[in-house]
């Protein structure tokens, strides 16, 4: 797994999209302002930070700067991509906390900088492309994974930030479509990016659900809040729990049963890959565009079996 996940992260994904981003060739010389934005405060936002400095030190004359709001809303964002084009910034790279409602916002970035989007689409705005998860085969992922926790059916709720965002709504489709007929969704909740709401949400759910099989974190924080919960509720092992990501906290899950697998997706690719994409669109470099304007990079399912594995590799790719 460490051998293939180190392709991954440098080579796989981009061989799959038909992207090339090597060194800039056409203008190394022309200064470029680049952003990320993020659509939270998550600590799973520090990984593709990392990636986007690695980029920052492969790419000439290049600077990056991340930027993450205060709270997951459109309109925060909407403050932050004002600044960013007042600002002259040549290139956004954005996850859009709500789509279906900042499409004339993104469109309006767009008339002034390079857009993209990464994490989560907006696929009816003018940006370029979209660079990171297929969330709806990462939510087939999940849904098997969900399948083998409970292999005599059972009950699960889904715990999420906000179903506003094309990700969460891609996961849960894909989770709906690889379900075994016998485990059924009694709920979905979401909490805003609130911790504190995350958490009631689940101590919520264990009390008016005492048969609940399974518990699923569809974002980053979602898992170790879960994680949490369980243990204090002495229900650990008890109730299952899958989860995205490998946020602080995951890893722990992992390896003391708690959490029995997690999808784990790539911010670090995320960071680099986009970093890499807007200095050669920027500078000519003409990077392969797929049809469908969706440049995927893989997921990958995380259990007991390759936790060590994948932490040590994410800590040599980013440095960390």
């Amino acid at each position: 797994m460490g051998k293939t996940f180190r392709l991954v992260l440098a080579a796989l994904a981009i061989c799959a999209a038909g992207v090339w981003i090597g060194v800039a060739r056409a203008d190394d010389s022309k200064p470029l302002k680049l952003a990320f934005v993020t659509n939270n405060a998550s600590s799973y936002w520090d990984v593709a930070k990392a990636g986007c400095k690695k980029a920052e030190q492969e790419v000439p004359n290049v600077t990056v700067q991340v930027m993450i709001p205060s709270e997951q809303t459109a309109a925060e964002q909407q403050r932050i991509l004002d600044n960013l084009v007042s600002a002259g910034y040549d290139g956004i790279a954005i996850s859009p906390a709500d789509p279906a409602h900042q499409t004339d916002t993104l469109n309006e970035v767009a008339s002034h900088c390079l857009l993209i989007t990464q994490d989560s689409d907006a696929p009816n705005s003018n940006r370029v492309c979209y660079l990171g998860t297929d969330n709806e085969a990462a939510g087939e992922l999940c849904g098997q994974l969900i399948n083998k926790a409970l292999p005599d059916g059972g009950k699960i709720i889904l715990f999420v930030g906000t179903m506003d965002a094309q990700n969460a709504r891609d996961r849960v489709t894909g989770i709906k479509k690889t379900l075994n007929s016998n485990i059924t969704i009694i709920d979905t909740r979401t909490d805003e990016s609130d911790r504190d709401r995350a958490k009631a949400n689940v101590e919520d759910t264990l009390a008016k659900y005492p048969d609940i099989g399974c518990l699923v974190g569809l974002y980053s924080y979602n898992g170790p809040i879960i994680a949490t919960v369980l243990r204090d509720s002495g229900k650990k092992g008890v109730v299952k729990e899958v989860c995205f990501d490998y946020d602080q906290g995951v890893p722990e899950g992992i390896k003391d049963g708690t959490i029995s697998a997690a999808v784990a997706q790539q911010p670090f690719e995320f960071g680099r890959q986009a970093v890499h994409f807007m200095a050669d669109y920027l500078r000519g470099n003409n990077p392969t565009i797929p049809a469908d304007k969706q440049i995927f990079i893989p997921t990958k399912a995380i259990d007991s079996s390759n936790v060590d594995q994948f932490v040590a590799d994410l800590k040599a790719a980013s440095g960390k």
